[in-house]
């Protein structure tokens, strides 16, 4: 159908757009960055809460309290970080929609 072909033609045209602009990818590259570090993070805590638990050590358990905390505020912020890159993602693409195109 024709509209079909339109909104293909759209969507290549949009990605074209997108494409040509470095800040954008540089931004969601950033962006991914923090991500991966906040979960590498993660990862680390992860092993540690794990390593106390196993020692059964009175001491490496209260350390967990504040291991686990760290770790739910983690996910909270790769929550927020993705949030934003779905904000960012969808914005440059609509804000692509209201320029001019050089055609």
């Amino acid at each position: 159908s024709s509209n079909k072909k339109r909104l293909k033609q759209q969507a290549k045209q949009d990605s074209e757009d997108v494409n040509g602009d470095p800040e954008i990818w540089a931004s969601f590259d950033q962006s991914f960055k923090q991500v991966q570090s906040v979960l590498d993070r993660n990862r680390v805590l992860i092993q540690q809460v794990n390593d106390n638990h196993q020692s059964k050590i009175p001491h490496n358990m209260v350390e967990n309290v504040a291991l686990i905390q760290e770790l739910n505020g983690n996910i909270s912020k790769v929550v927020s970080l993705y949030s934003d890159l779905s904000s960012n993602f969808s914005t440059a693409f609509h804000n692509d929609d209201e320029q001019p195109k050089n055609s």
